[in-house]
């Protein structure tokens, strides 16, 4: 059974799809999560199986507390989730962010990122209708630096610093051309 709580658009690439999140996606999302790859976005370093399932709740409630959020990247060949890619603006957040993660390694370095993450901007910037949009990543997490620096990103040092004890760089994305 599948219940919508708020329209959610569907992104389109070349080679993906980028759908709202559902409950059908806590599988492989935990597993992210729960593994070391998922250090970059957890707040405690010792996670669980409660916490994972709470983290999935905030990521489907982001959708019907903003009317936007994260959309789970699959193929046109397939509905399994692998990785989420999208805007985040958790009530703490200084600025609207485009975050993304990757759920599985078998997936990086495949350009996946770069077009799901290219969709994601020009959405926020064009149909959401933002004037500006950050990353926040940490120093140590040079793939995800790597991503936001291939996308145009760049570090803004005026930049409103990532709220909690966490430390992040700020990179700021361009407004994609041909969005007005």
């Amino acid at each position: 059974m599948s219940v919508i709580l708020c329209p959610t658009p569907v992104l389109e690439t070349e080679r993906l799809i980028l759908r709202a999140p559902a409950a059908r996606d806590f599988e492989p999302w935990r597993d992210f999560f729960l593994s070391e790859r998922g250090r970059w976005i957890r707040s405690v370093a010792e996670p669980d199986e409660a916490l994972a399932w709470r983290a999935w709740a905030g990521v489907i409630g982001h959708w019907a507390l903003r009317g936007w959020g994260s959309f789970v990247i699959t193929t046109h060949d397939s509905d399994r989730g692998l990785g989420m890619c999208g805007p985040w603006a958790p009530i703490n957040w200084p600025e609207f962010e485009i975050a993304w993660s990757c759920w599985s390694p078998d997936h990086e370095g495949t350009g996946l990122m770069t077009e799901a993450a290219r969709a994601a901007i020009d959405h926020a910037f064009g149909r959401l209708g933002w004037s500006t949009a950050v990353s926040y990543i940490a120093p140590e997490n040079t793939r995800s630096a790597r991503l936001a620096e291939k996308l145009g990103a760049r570090i803004d040092p005026d930049a409103a610093p990532f709220p909690g004890e966490a430390e992040a760089r700020v990179y700021r994305h361009p407004k994609p051309e041909g969005i007005a």
